[in-house]
Parts: C-alpha cells; structure tokens; sequence
C-alpha cells in the first residue's frame, strides 16, 4: 500500500491496519485520513464526538475529555463493556515527553494528575478493527498494523513496515477486549527452557561469572512467569545472590557479566558507569536505500539522545531536546549488494536499545537491524545483533579480563 499523492499522508504518515476473518477482511487507519474519521472500505471510529465547544478552562476542558473517555465503549469476546475510565483507571499514569524534564531546570517531573487514558487513546487500528469484529460477530484470525506515508524520524516508522500495537494506549484496551477471544497459546515457557540450555559458560570464578546468552532469553525476570537467564543460573549454582552487571535485550546474544555478591556487584556497576569496559557488538543490517549504503563512511560516530517513548514502552524516542546523550562509534566490516552491511558497534554510553535506534534512525545509518520489530528491521527469525566481546579488570584479582563469543553472526 502506498500513499496516494494528494493525501496528507505525504506530509505526515499514520499506521493502517488489517484484521482478517474466514472469507475477508476489515481495514483501518488510526485516528483521522485527510480531516475525517469516514472513507470507504475502512471501519469506522468506536465514538465520533462532536467538535466541543470553544473554551479555555482548564475545568472544562478536562470535563470534555473525561466525556469523550466515557464514550470510547469496547466490548470484549465474553460480552463485557468497559468504557476508557475504566479500562485505564488500574494503568500507571503516562508522563508526555515534555513533561518529563522542567526546561529551566533540566529535572524530571513527578507524575500528576491521577489515571486519566493518553490523548488519543481507542482511535489507533487494532482497537477499532477488534471492535467492529466483535459487535458484527465476526471472528478474528489475524491482526497487523503497519505504517503507510512519511517516516516519523522520532518514533522511527518507515512506509510499509509491521509494527506491534503501543504499550501505552493500545495494550490495556486490547488486554481487556481480547478477553474470551480463542488465541493460539504462547510457547515462551517452553522455548525460555530450551534456550537456557544453550547458555555457554565463558568464565566463571568465586566472584564473577561471563556467560554468553542466546537470542529470545530474558537476562532477568520480567512481567510474565517466563524463565530468565537469571532465574536459571541461580537455581543450576544454588546461588541465591545472582545479578547482571549490566544488561542485554532479550532479542540480542552474546556476552553477560554477572557479580555473585553484592559488593563485586556494586564494583562492577561502577566500571560500567565509568565506562571502564570495553564492549563489541557485531550486528547485520539492511538499508532502505541501497544508494545510501555507499555513500556511509566507513567509520564514525553517531551521537543522538535518546528518552523512553512515553506511550509506547520499551521503544526509545530521538529527542534533540530532552533525550539523555547517546554515543555508538561504528565500523563497516561488509558491505553487499543486496543493501546490507555487516558492522561492528561499539557503545561509548550505554541507553536503552541504543544500537537498535542509532542504526534504524534517519540520522543515524538509516538502516535498522535485521530482525528488529520495534524499529522497522527486515523480518528474520532473530535480532541479528551480537555481543561478540567485552574486557574489564578484575574486581578482585586485578588482571584484565577480555572475552570474545562467537555466534551465528559468523555466518551472517
């Protein structure tokens, strides 16, 4: 699907969706295409409210949302209605962007202003299409949202690339909806046991262990019951106090130092702090633009801040503003005709899904890693990023230790 010329979708573009059932399917757009919600062969918005009228309270203004909250109605597979209110009303309250950081002051703020639902929340795709499902009683197969129009630089969405629905609005309206909706079950348990049994133990001391960790492994418990590497190590070792010194994404591979007590933790820690530890990763990437791939230097350093998206988490946002410095120096190993580039990365800070977003990012290599769903990579059966190699001084016998696992990225 490509935006047609005259639409505004070629000045800002915006995420479609389809929902697929036995013998068709439905369409969506979020929010409104070119100043209306209505346009043939699309489903329409969950509530139209009437433009409100003009007003500055702040009073009012607030009354008017919470009304157009109340009329945001989704119903869910066992025929349950939960208004936005109420949907939300359990949800940690999200913090915009520029609310984070006071512009004089340079602080971050504290939360206020209770549960109220995000700004926008129920007008996004997968919500509309999952409601005009259910209320026809039309059975579901499949969902996918992608984006249609001009790439957005700080959220980094490219034209015709799939995307998860946003943490912030979507999944809490989806969480209630999906309700006694027959899903096909999780296998992350499962797939969780069968990867811990992949972890090579690089070094291992009474202080210190380095393992190398595979890609689609938690490094620590997160929200779900699924078993970290973690989890896993301490109940193999019998050691009650296990803790990574620094982490990876679960979709990335390679190295991991863990600390075995507090003090050669907090030791650790500060070593990464300092920037004391040297880290390589190696990673595979796929440009939009093949000619822009030539025309990369062969080396460099992209410096590009970053903050957490507000509504959409984990995902990291570009902000030139307010964004916490972001540094990656770069090598281009290979680069091959079919537009992708074998790179080494190496993190002079250490943010969050730093490399994803500095390889992904206009300003950045403008060329996302393969196998990255959040940040718009090719689709591939892994996140092709690896963390080959890491070196640091021993906390404790005082000798530097450098370590190099190798990985599938040798073939890639």
């Amino acid at each position: 699907m490509r935006a047609h010329e005259e639409s505004e979708l070629h000045r800002q573009g915006k995420m479609f969706g389809v929902l697929l059932y036995e013998g068709g399917y439905l369409a969506a757009f979020s929010a409104k295409l070119d100043g209306s919600y209505y346009h043939d062969g699309f489903v329409p918005p969950v509530y139209d409210m009437p433009a409100p009228p003009v007003g500055n309270s702040k009073a009012e203004s607030q009354r008017l949302q919470r009304l157009l909250f109340a009329n945001y109605r989704f119903t869910n597979g066992l025929g349950e209605t939960k208004d936005l209110l109420e949907i939300f009303a359990d949800e940690k309250p999200i913090i915009p962007a520029d609310e984070w950081f006071n512009k004089s002051q340079r602080a971050t703020q504290p939360s206020t202003g209770g549960t109220l639902p995000p700004s926008g929340a129920g007008e996004c795709c997968a919500p509309k299409l999952l409601q005009y499902a259910l209320t026809h009683n039309i059975r579901p197969l499949a969902l996918a949202e992608f984006w249609v129009g001009a790439p957005s630089r700080s959220e980094i969405r490219r034209e015709g690339v799939f995307y998860p629905p946003c943490s912030g609005k979507c999944v809490p309206i989806l969480r209630h909806m999906l309700k006694g909706v027959t899903m096909e079950p999780a296998p992350e348990q499962q797939l969780a046991e069968e990867l811990c049994r992949q972890i090579e133990i690089e070094y291992e001391d009474e202080y210190l262990m380095v393992v190398n960790k595979p890609a689609g492994l938690l490094s620590v418990p997160g929200k779900t019951d699924t078993l970290s590497l973690v989890e896993y190590l301490s109940r193999e070792r019998d050691n009650r106090y296990l803790q990574p010194a620094h982490r990876l994404d679960q979709d990335t591979s390679g190295l991991i130092v863990l600390a075995k007590n507090p003090e050669i933790y907090k030791t650790l820690q500060a070593y990464f702090q300092r920037r004391d530890v040297h880290k390589k990763y190696v990673a595979l990437l796929r440009a939009n633009d093949v000619s822009s791939v030539r025309n990369l230097p062969s080396e460099g350093e992209i410096r590009l801040p970053l903050l957490p998206d507000p509504y959409d988490r984990p995902r990291q946002m570009v902000n030139m503003e307010h964004g916490k410095p972001a540094v990656t120096r770069y090598v281009i190993r290979e680069r091959r005709a079919d537009g992708s580039m074998l790179v080494d990365f190496f993190p002079l800070t250490g943010r969050t899904h730093q490399l994803r977003v500095h390889a992904a990012h206009p300003d950045g290599l403008n060329a996302p890693i393969i196998g990255d769903r959040l940040y718009g990579g090719l689709p591939a059966n892994r996140l092709m990023l690896h963390a080959a190699e890491i070196s640091f001084v021993h906390p404790v016998y005082l000798s530097v230790c450098a370590f190099c696992a190798s990985s599938s990225s040798s073939s890639w």
